[in-house]
């Protein structure tokens, strides 16, 4: 990246690894640079909570905020309702609109860690596209906005190209998804002022198309900016753990936990992470990246530290970071590990220590949990368990029973 930037919030963006792509660099820096800048990120309520996956995009509201601007946190009551293609193999489930409520409701949670909604000039801003979206006239709709899209040019984005290039279906539903966001910008444009939509690079298609229709309907010139999609070091999905999604929902997943995941950090992620999670000072984390060796094991407690005081509060990460600490340094079993609560009525022929691992979220199928204990990654109360045929009864849990995959991750099994 060349371009020198004026305005504090791209600098941001551009020193820490957040900017794939811009629509037009100096325009936009240009408008920051000038006042308080209106921007937004779309959010579908396909699940009760985002995940770890979606922290950079709320990430990047956050610094806007920090920098004096304004982020909208735009729900897609409505455009859930036709889930988006990009990228997708199969179209996604579709979901009733009480599910759709009560997944808005899980995210707005989420947001209110990172920031702010106020009526400041820079106050956050949640909205729900139902609003304008459920309300469309079908055919006012198709004569007033569709008559603007080219079907050639939708062909030729890459997120509807690569499903048709490996013959799977698309439906009609779907091809409408990317209308309706460029509806969305245009929309927010003309409410709210919005000049900018950030999303991850995955969006680039559906980002030009609401600049191009803001442009031929309402004459205005907005901008478009993109993340990098992350992958870990290792090639693995960004948010994904051998347990499943890291959601950033506490009830679906421990403060520890999530605090562990940013611990198993690999150490080739580390000073990125450091970079786009945390608030740190860019040449520290440059620094704290570059440290080798059981050097590098302080940065990442330090990540795993910083990005849970974001998101659960400095009372967390301390609890997290202390069980930790009881749990690898002293062999303890720790106050705040993942607990699986069985009942009497549930060991009543017994239980698999197979299942039970499966339960605790320590293994993704029986399948993998039996591989575990075959290559001598599973662990009894620390003591190696070699027995995949092994049973567990109600007895056996007079005392919690600490089960560990590998080195790093461990749970709790008690009888309630």
């Amino acid at each position: 990246m060349t371009y020198h930037p004026k305005s504090e919030f791209m600098s941001v963006m551009i020193s820490r690894g957040f900017l794939a792509d811009c629509t037009d660099y100096q325009g936009l820096d240009e408008a920051f640079a000038k006042g308080v800048v209106p921007a937004y990120i779309g959010f579908d309520a396909t699940a009760t909570s985002l995940h770890v996956g979606s922290l950079i995009q709320i990430m990047m509201l956050r610094w806007l905020q920090k920098t004096g601007h304004k982020p909208i946190t735009l729900m897609g009551g409505g455009t859930t309702k036709v889930g988006d293609p990009s990228f997708r193999a199969d179209e996604r489930p579709l979901l009733t609109a009480e599910k759709i409520d009560e997944n808005i409701a899980g995210i707005k949670r989420v947001f209110s860690a990172y920031m702010t909604y106020d009526d400041a000039p820079n106050g956050a801003l949640m909205l729900n596209n139902a609003e304008w979206l459920d309300n469309l006239n079908y055919l006012d709709f198709l004569r007033d906005i569709g008559r603007h899209f080219s079907i050639n040019r939708m062909l030729a984005f890459e997120s509807v190209k690569s499903r048709l290039d490996r013959e799977q279906s698309l439906s009609f539903l779907e091809f409408n998804y990317m209308i309706l966001q460029a509806y969305d910008f245009m929309e927010l444009n003309r409410r709210y002022g919005c000049l900018l939509q950030l999303g991850g690079s995955d969006q680039w298609g559906n980002i030009v198309n609401g600049i191009d229709l803001t442009r031929r309907v309402l004459n205005k010139e907005i901008y478009g900016l993109t993340s990098p999609l992350l992958t870990t070091s290792d090639g693995k999905k960004m948010g994904k753990s051998a347990a499943g999604a890291v959601w950033l929902d506490a009830e679906l997943v421990s403060p520890y936990e999530f605090w562990q995941f940013w611990r198993n950090t690999t150490d080739a992620d580390t000073g990125k992470f450091l970079k786009l999670y945390t608030e740190l000072p860019v040449d520290e984390c440059n620094r704290l990246g570059a440290l080798e060796g059981a050097d590098i094991n302080a940065a990442k407690i330090i990540l795993a530290n910083e990005v849970t005081t974001l998101l659960h509060g400095a009372d967390a990460a301390k609890a997290a970071e202390a069980t930790a600490r009881e749990v690898f340094e002293k062999g303890g079993i720790g106050d705040d590990l993942p607990t699986l609560t069985l009942t009497a009525g549930d060991l009543n022929d017994g239980m698999s220590i197979v299942q039970i691992f499966v339960k605790a979220g320590l293994a993704g199928s029986g399948k993998e949990a039996k591989r575990l204990i075959a290559d001598n990654g599973a662990r009894l109360n620390d003591a190696s368990l070699t027995d995949a045929g092994m049973m567990v009864t109600a007895d056996m849990l007079a005392t919690p029973m600490k089960l560990s995959a590998g080195k790093k991750r461990h749970a709790l099994v008690q009888l309630g």
